[in-house]
């Protein structure tokens, strides 16, 4: 899939203009009450979308909250907010925003420290997701504010400490640039939508967005340990697990990274090497570092803990799921289904490519596999249709792909 058809031919295209600052200036951040009253007035006398940006602290804190929140809209300039020093008492800036739409660029990393301060979206526009289903490969902020809107923004800071107090200049320069040019890279991307014929799948996708419940919490989330498939046995798992949970503990009650605590890296190597004292403790790397030390029993007691485990409270070798197997055992565990999967695959190809959309955003994978591990037993349409439905589809792709799906489940089935 290439990119849009407005994107015209890299040599032609003028050289980007390079944004350093806000055409009006970084404003001050807002971190008084009285600041915050002025502000929020500002925000509801102004007109249009408004657009919406939040910076956190990820690597750095425990916490997803947002350390600093920016909005811009017409007629009222950006805002720059500090919640924080606001102790999250933000009843006016929250009213100013009710009712209005807002434009975000990925969403879905935005929308859950913004509902912790009160702040839902009455419509949303997602600029990313717009890119996607206008068929542009590479969609980041930056790369589509410099092909269509022919600017090119400093690179910034995203990665930053937003915890930090008091914020440098430069880093307030990148986040006011943040929401500087969202609304006329929307109206660019609605207009695109529109003469492509999909605003229509756009709006229904921004609406299942702006109401999808948070996500359920992982059932075993100390599984994602980086670097666990080096761990083997069952025992093993049960010492990554407990000192995954006593590095959990930590970092929750200090608000610092778990990472920060304690790298995976060292997780796993404790669970190989099965240190029996705190001397084997700390001869490992890391553990032997001065902050590890101060904290050596912590880890300690996590491994004897594991230790100590009976066999039938040891962690299964294989994580849970509720799914069907990975798709490269289909073909010894199910010939059939692995065929239904090659026929669909093959048939969303096409759609997607017909309709210049990335296939992810056609069917979630996940409910393209579960459709061909098990699909209704009557295959029809609208049998198809209700799976697909009862799995989260949007109208806009059942519309787009129920005919094409039956057809291949049928004809490999």
């Amino acid at each position: 899939m290439g990119e849009s058809g407005t994107d015209t031919d890299e040599e032609a295209r003028p050289e980007p203009v390079l944004l350093t600052q806000p055409v009006d200036g970084t404003p001050d951040v807002v971190a008084t009450f009285e600041a915050l009253r002025e502000a929020s007035d500002a925000l509801a006398a102004g007109q249009g979308p408004i657009a919406v940006d939040t910076e956190r602290a990820s690597g750095y804190r425990y916490s997803q909250r947002a350390y600093l929140v920016q909005v811009r809209r017409e007629g009222s300039g950006t805002v720059l907010l500090d919640p924080v020093a606001l102790n999250d008492r933000i009843d006016p800036f929250i009213a100013a925003l009710a009712d209005t739409e807002w434009v975000l660029h990925a969403a879905s990393q935005d929308l859950p420290c913004l509902a912790e301060l009160s702040l839902r979206p009455a419509r949303l526009f997602d600029t990313e997701l717009a890119g996607r289903l206008a068929g542009y490969e590479r969609v980041a902020l930056g790369t589509l504010v410099e092909l269509l809107l022919g600017y090119r923004l400093e690179k910034g800071h995203g990665a930053a400490d937003w915890s930090r107090r008091p914020l440098p200049q430069d880093w307030l320069d990148y986040a006011a640039l943040d929401v500087e040019l969202l609304v006329p890279l929307r109206n660019v991307l609605e207009a695109e939508l529109a003469a492509q014929g999909k605003l229509e799948w756009a709006l229904e996708e921004f609406e299942a967005l702006r109401v999808a419940p948070p996500p359920p919490p992982r059932a075993e989330p100390w599984r994602r340990t980086s670097g666990i498939h080096r761990v083997r046995s069952p025992r093993g798992l049960a010492t990554v697990r407990s000192l995954w949970e006593a590095r959990d503990t930590l970092a929750r009650q200090r608000d610092i990274a778990p990472g920060r605590v304690l790298p995976d890296s060292s997780i796993v190597q404790a669970a190989v090497a099965s240190p029996e004292d705190e001397a084997a403790l700390l001869a490992l790397p890391v553990f032997r570092g001065r902050s590890q030390r101060r904290i050596a029993d912590t880890w300690l007691r996590a491994i004897r803990e594991a230790a100590r485990l009976p066999k039938s409270d040891l962690p299964d070798p294989s994580p849970p799921h509720d799914g069907p197997p990975p798709p490269n055992r289909w073909a010894d565990r199910d010939p059939a289904a692995a065929a239904r999967l090659a026929a669909v695959r093959a048939a969303l190809a096409a759609i997607a490519e017909e309709n210049r959309l990335p296939i992810e955003n056609l069917l979630q994978p996940d409910l393209v596999r579960r459709t061909c591990w098990r699909p209704p037993e009557q295959l029809s349409a609208d049998t198809v249709a209700d799976a697909l439905r009862a799995g989260g589809a949007r109208e806009w792709q059942i519309a787009l792909t129920v005919d094409k799906l039956s057809t291949a489940l049928d004809g490999a089935g």
